[in-house]
């Protein structure tokens, strides 16, 4: 049996205004309600809710705000921490020390549920840098009106799902790295090319797979970097976007019929 690990779930702002905020009430995007709860409540619960995780550190601009949040009282083991300007930056000072891991998600992951996150600890197990992704056909066979951003690869077109698994501070090198081109996020070809141009020229050639892609990249820090491909498609649907939230409040009523039928 694999043993807890703590997580951090990354709850800040980015900067500028968030147009999903607009008329909401809601002052940061972590506390913006979706079906009946704030975002931060549905993943912290999730995570709560999952014997793989231990203790759970929350950060955010505004901590203290979040922390107020009813929805999050009585929960064990659940810690606040103002963050820095970048994200980056603020993972890089709340890391566990030595080479203990670590379990990274995002306060938009909404739709996170306990077997996505045993499903990933599971697959993420003796790797440094492990995270989590969905093929494109696994996403669209149930949700094809779903958008995302795509990463082409040689076997498939993938998606990030807002999990990563960290070994402690041996990432450190990966996180600086990450924090000068993160501005970028969600242009794939900018942050493969980032990683040298043989890395972009294999998945632009579509020589290797996103396993062998990931692993190079790793290689590039010294670091065992893996994927893992999770199984459901709601695990790389995090609230972006209007259209976003409408289709997790469709999952959300489902899942709640299904619960007590």
């Amino acid at each position: 049996m694999i043993d807890p690990i703590p997580a951090i779930v990354m709850a800040g702002s980015r900067p500028g205004p968030d147009p999903l905020l607009t008329g909401s009430g809601a002052s940061t995007k972590a506390l913006l309600p979706i079906a009946g709860q704030p975002m931060l409540v549905h993943v912290v619960r999730a995570l709560r809710a999952s014997p793989g995780i231990g203790s759970i550190a929350v950060l955010a601009q505004n901590s203290a705000e979040l922390a107020a949040e009813p929805g999050l009282a009585g929960l064990a083991d659940l810690h606040f921490a103002d963050s820095g300007a970048g994200i980056s930056s603020s993972l890089a000072a709340a890391l566990p020390p030595g080479d203990d891991p670590v379990l990274v998600t995002t306060a938009d992951n909404v739709l996170l549920t306990p077997a996505m996150i045993a499903e990933f600890v599971a697959g993420a197990e003796g790797s440094d840098v492990a995270v989590a992704m969905v093929e494109k056909d696994v996403l669209l066979a149930r949700y094809p009106e779903s958008k995302r951003t795509w990463l082409k690869f040689r076997g498939g077109w993938w998606s990030g799902a807002n999990m990563f698994r960290l070994r402690g501070r041996r990432v450190l090198p990966l996180l600086d790295f990450w924090g000068r081109i993160e501005r970028d996020r969600k242009k794939g070809l900018k942050i493969i090319a980032a990683f040298g141009p043989w890395l972009l020229i294999g998945a632009l050639l579509r020589l290797f797979t996103i396993e062998q892609g990931i692993a190079r990249a790793g290689l590039r820090f010294g670091l065992k970097a893996t994927v893992v491909p999770m199984s459901e498609g709601e695990a790389c649907i995090d609230a972006d976007k209007p259209v976003d939230i409408e289709l997790i409040e469709k999952i959300m009523a489902r899942r709640q019929a299904e619960a007590s039928a």
